[in-house]
């Protein structure tokens, strides 16, 4: 079952001038930023866990662009953020 041309039927893109879902989030955790990455550290701690580390590499990537679009990037504002690491081809 692949996703065929019927599945984003009625999805419009998004206009000029909306929010995506990102920017909601960050809006609501203005000031929280701290909060909201420990909350990001414990659901891949959990993910982590359920398994076995099997995907650790790429839990951490994905923890390391959430935080990093909610705003706990570890950088200063007018920082730029490190490039995300790529994975070795295998």
């Amino acid at each position: 079952m692949g996703a065929g041309p019927g599945c984003w039927k009625g999805l419009e893109p998004r206009k000029e001038g909306q929010m995506s879902v990102f920017d909601k989030l960050k809006g609501m955790l203005k000031g929280h930023e701290d909060q909201a990455g420990k909350a990001v550290d414990k659901a891949g701690d959990a993910v982590d866990a359920r398994t076995q580390s099997k995907y650790s590499r790429h839990v951490d990537t994905a923890q390391s662009q959430l935080k990093q679009r909610l705003g706990d990037g570890g950088t200063e504002p007018g920082q730029t953020p490190p490039p995300p690491e790529t994975p070795p081809r295998q």
